[in-house]
């Protein structure tokens, strides 16, 4: 079971905090592991390297650390762009 979950909002040149590209989230274990997943359009989380990329300094994309709920809000906005839900 992780200790600590951290969330992330994707930026590039055309998103913004509010509209980001994507959400990712860094768990943290009792035995100091880590582990980065990005939400996809699978509808799922997938390990991604992206995050530990960016700290490293590629500058690809900006990671904005956010709340649960503000990651709840992208996953929920993926899900109904992917699946057409509330659209007409």
């Amino acid at each position: 079971m992780p200790d600590k979950v951290t969330y992330y909002a994707v930026l590039d040149d055309l998103s913004s905090r509010e509209q980001p590209a994507g959400v990712f989230r860094r768990t943290y274990t009792e035995d100091g592991g880590r582990s980065d997943e990005v939400f996809t359009q699978d509808l799922d989380w997938e390990f991604s390297p992206e995050l530990i990329s960016a700290e490293r300094g590629d500058l690809q994309y900006d990671f904005i650390e956010i709340t649960e709920d503000e990651a709840n809000q992208i996953v929920e906005r993926i899900r109904a762009r992917v699946t057409g839900a509330g659209s007409s």
